[in-house]
């Protein structure tokens, strides 16, 4: 039975203890890694950092992000996969790249999102907030990041346990929105508390996932 670590935590979580960097590096190194929304921000600083401690990553982003020139700048053990979240075909594609390009699938991490600052109805102008906004929000952050979970296991579980007789990670990422709602964040505190209600299910599944819950410093 596969042995697969799912983990939530926020995003002021993930380089905060100046103490845990080298345990980050012994932990990541050699591993081959899948981030979302890894050619900008959160993601960008993650797919840095695997690659700077040892590990392998692939850059799953839009094709119209700069995921070409991040990778072709993190040389040989940095790969690029063109690819939409909500894509089954998208990404599967990348999950093969992973292992193609570097033998196997250690780590997914969850970074891509959108969201759209609207209140939920503007008086002054007399208009609703638009539920189709609204629910490509929910699409990208909540079906996308599904699509991902379900699709990265599948790789994961042809590991071989490793030590602590685990065969993969997965992290997913939320803000604090996800527990303090905020005054024209609805389409992003629904989201994000949604994606800690995913990271919850997965110890459900009948592959013995393993959660971790992270906390939030914001």
């Amino acid at each position: 039975m596969a042995n697969i670590r799912c983990v939530k935590v926020s995003k002021k979580a993930i380089n905060v203890h100046k103490a845990g960097r080298m345990g980050l590096q012994n932990t990541t190194h050699g591993m081959v890694g899948l981030v979302t929304g890894g050619a900008s921000g959160l993601g960008r600083a993650t797919v840095e950092r695997l690659v700077k401690n040892g590990a392998s990553a692939v850059i799953l982003d839009l094709p119209s992000s700069d995921g070409p020139a991040l990778a072709a700048s993190l040389g040989d053990h940095c790969a690029f996969a063109p690819a939409d979240v909500t894509s089954e075909a998208d990404v599967r594609a990348a999950v093969s790249l992973a292992r193609e390009r570097f033998g196997k699938l250690d780590l997914a991490v969850n970074c891509a999102g959108i969201a759209v600052a609207v209140k939920t109805y503007n008086f002054k102008k007399d208009v609703p907030h638009s539920l189709e906004d609204f629910q490509r929000v929910i699409n990208v952050n909540i079906a996308g990041t599904f699509n991902v979970i379900r699709l990265a296991v599948g790789e994961m579980s042809k590991n071989e346990p490793d030590a602590d007789g685990h065969r993969g990670c997965i992290v997913n990422t939320a803000s604090v929105a996800a527990f303090d709602g905020q005054v024209r964040k609805h389409d992003v505190t629904t989201p994000r508390k949604l994606s800690c209600s995913i990271t919850a299910f997965s110890r459900w599944v009948k592959q013995h996932i393993r959660l971790l819950k992270g906390a939030s410093l914001e």
